[in-house]
């Protein structure tokens, strides 16, 4: 049976608390400012994908989802992919100069790229993130490339901004660089993940639909339009990125949750001075910011930090120690859809919670049962989910029977 080339990676989803929003070349994919972000644990949200090349096959092609889609209407897709065999066909070069005979010939071999995402696509969850950096790592290993995790940022970085950040676990930087040929925007780790072993994150799914209007047509607006956004790439950003790395280096929580919050808000508001404004956040995004608000003034400090990406959908970070009443204040004021099943809901994977049944409960501490009530309950359904993990590691290597490509290379989970 001839060998078949073939790999199988997982790759996580990262959440910024410094964003990236802009860029000075938009082929490259160079930002206009650097960007910091936490990598979150693929037990929860991650990017599966297969990549298996063979002579056999006629063109390169892609399944998301189960979906077809067409690789050659998606430029960035392209570039990664050519990108990748760039550096493949130096590999291969290197071993007939050594006076190999028999040098697979991988990148000019068609491949079949199959991914799936465990949670929705394109709904502020960085799905796009995930998703180029499991390709990107995919083609690393079935390539055998030679290239660190910091240069393969540099292939990843050209299908999506960000998913060079998650070529790595724990909290990652995005260097902006100054480079035209941007050599020096990579990404590249501030603490892996086991560095802050207490730090949490919730993510409250407001939203599984795509969003109107795409980051990448979004920020270009920004970029040519918003007179504050001049502002934060020059002065703001650059001191924040310092004390964030000063922050996470010292497990300071409370500069981290007030930084969070302050580059969250300040993103949204360069979004809204854009002409026309762009508005990510809605009304139930803001209700849940400001209870996170009422939750830090009961605690008398900052306790839980807020942050939202391109989309409705919140990610709250905490310490573990807060967990519990935070689960049990969220759960309550935005109950679940009667048609939703509890797990589907809220799986409580790190046991907070007393019991499956404490779900919707009102809150076990006083204060908190207190700012509850305050706060009501809203409509049940409004938060459709509630996703709880913590500090994840970077890309994952799986075993072949977890593939997802059948024998003759085609999805196992194919839609018509």
């Amino acid at each position: 049976m001839p060998k078949i080339y073939e790999t199988t990676v997982t790759a996580p989803v990262n959440i910024a608390v410094i964003k990236y929003w802009g860029k000075r070349d938009s082929v490259l994919i160079l930002p206009t400012n650097s960007s910091l972000s936490v990598t979150l644990s693929q037990d929860h949200l991650s990017t599966r994908t297969t990549i298996r090349a063979s002579a056999e096959f006629v063109e390169d092609r892609l399944w998301l989802n189960g979906v077809e889609e067409d690789i050659a209407a998606s430029k960035r897709l392209v570039n990664s992919i050519t990108t990748a065999r760039r550096l493949r066909e130096a590999v291969e070069q290197k071993q007939r100069d050594a006076g190999a005979k028999d040098v697979v010939p991988l990148s000019k071999w068609p491949i079949h790229v199959c991914s799936e995402n465990s949670f929705p696509t394109a709904a502020g969850l960085a799905s796009s993130a995930s998703g180029y950096s499991a390709l990107v790592s995919a083609l690393g290993v079935l390539f055998e490339l030679p290239q660190s995790a910091s240069e393969l940022s540099r292939v990843a970085r050209v299908g999506s901004g960000s998913a060079c950040r998650s070529m790595f676990g724990g909290f990652v930087a995005w260097r902006a660089g100054v480079a035209a040929d941007g050599n020096d925007s990579f990404a590249d780790q501030i603490a892996d993940h086991k560095h802050w072993p207490e730090l949490q994150a919730l993510i409250l799914v407001v939203s599984e639909t795509k969003k109107t209007v795409p980051s990448t047509a979004g920020m270009q607006t920004t970029v040519e339009t918003s007179e504050l956004f001049g502002e934060r790439v020059r002065s703001v950003v650059p001191k924040r990125m310092q004390a964030m790395e000063k922050a996470i280096a010292e497990r300071d929580f409370g500069t981290f949750a007030e930084i969070t919050m302050r580059d969250s808000n300040q993103f949204h508001a360069v979004c809204l001075d854009t002409y026309p404004p762009v508005s990510y956040m809605n009304d139930l995004s803001r209700s849940i910011a400001n209870i996170v608000h009422a939750f830090n003034s009961v605690r008398g400090r900052p306790a839980a930090a807020y942050t939202y990406d391109a989309g409705p959908n919140t990610v709250i970070y905490a310490l573990k120690d807060d967990m519990r009443d935070l689960v049990e204040l969220f759960t309550y004021c935005f109950p679940r859809d009667p048609a939703v099943l509890a797990d589907d809901f809220y799986a409580d994977p790190f046991g907070v919670l007393a019991s499956a049944s404490a779900v919707g409960h009102a809150p076990t501490t006083a204060s908190v049962a207190q700012l509850a009530k305050a706060a009501g309950q809203f409509p049940p359904g409004s938060v459709r989910r509630i996703i709880h993990t913590e500090v994840g590691d970077g890309p994952r290597v799986l075993s072949a029977s977890q593939s997802l490509l059948n024998e003759a290379g085609m999805p196992k989970r194919a839609k018509e």
